[in-house]
């Protein structure tokens, strides 16, 4: 076990499936405590089951992080059940790719409540936990997206550009406090991200592109758990990654 993971008290939104339960498990493997937050209750708790049969441990929590209160119980409840919080991952996201062309201003709307306002009210709630303690660590999920903008993902990438400038700015205040922050930038990975595209036409180019690349969500738990494990002292700030084939 890594002994800057082992004993940590790990939030994680987006905790029921592909890269969320991913982190959740190689965390839990490692010694940390996760604390597992999605609107699928059953899957949490199944997956939470899952972790203390193999000797970890874990609480599911039903959470949306579309809504403030839900994400601020929480972390409270993980602070009350544990004393402290020392990693949030801002994981939760969803993708409905289309040309703006087409309209589809309830997945715009989706997209700006799930990926920009879910990620603020995680820090919201985590955040006055970790000034009291003068420790923690807040870990927000970006995307390549959030570094380049393709056809038919302007506001998906606008709303992952809006994470890792959220990032930015937090990185930039939380220094008299001694907490770390840091941006994940996946590219192709497999997980239930496709399942939210809508969008027939893209969907179809996204199904002939995106198998054929992806690599599995374990890349991504391996780069939370590198984030995570580093001396105090070092605070990695971003951390950008695509399978080895990706070109774009």
């Amino acid at each position: 076990m890594s002994s800057n993971i082992a004993k940590k008290i790990v939030v994680i939104t987006g905790a029921s499936s592909g890269l969320g339960a991913e982190a959740a498990r190689h965390l839990a493997a490692q010694g940390a405590i996760v604390v597992l937050g999605a609107r699928r209750e059953d899957r949490i708790k199944t997956l939470a089951e899952d972790i203390a049969a193999k000797g970890g441990k874990a609480l599911a929590i039903e959470t949306d992080v579309t809504d403030r209160n839900s994400v601020q119980s929480l972390v409270d409840t993980a602070v009350k059940t544990y004393g402290r919080i020392d990693v949030l991952l801002n994981n939760a996201g969803v993708m409905p790719l289309s040309p703006l062309e087409n309209l589809r201003v309830d997945e715009w709307d989706l997209m700006i409540d799930v990926n920009i306002k879910g990620v603020l009210y995680g820090i919201a709630a985590a955040l006055p936990h970790m000034k009291a303690q003068k420790s923690g660590q807040i870990i927000n999920v970006s995307s390549v997206a959030g570094h380049r903008v393709l056809e038919n993902s302007a506001v998906y990438s606008a709303t992952k550009f809006a994470v890792r400038a959220l990032s930015e700015g937090l990185r930039a205040e939380v220094k008299p406090y001694n907490l770390r922050t840091t941006i994940i930038s996946p590219g192709a990975v497999e997980s239930e991200l496709l399942n939210s595209v809508h969008d027939e036409a893209t969907a179809e180019q996204l199904r002939n592109f995106v198998p054929g690349i992806a690599i599995g969500a374990d890349s991504f738990a391996r780069c939370v758990a590198f984030a995570i494990s580093q001396p105090e002292e070092v605070d990695i700030n971003e951390i950008l990654f695509r399978p080895t084939k990706q070109q774009i």
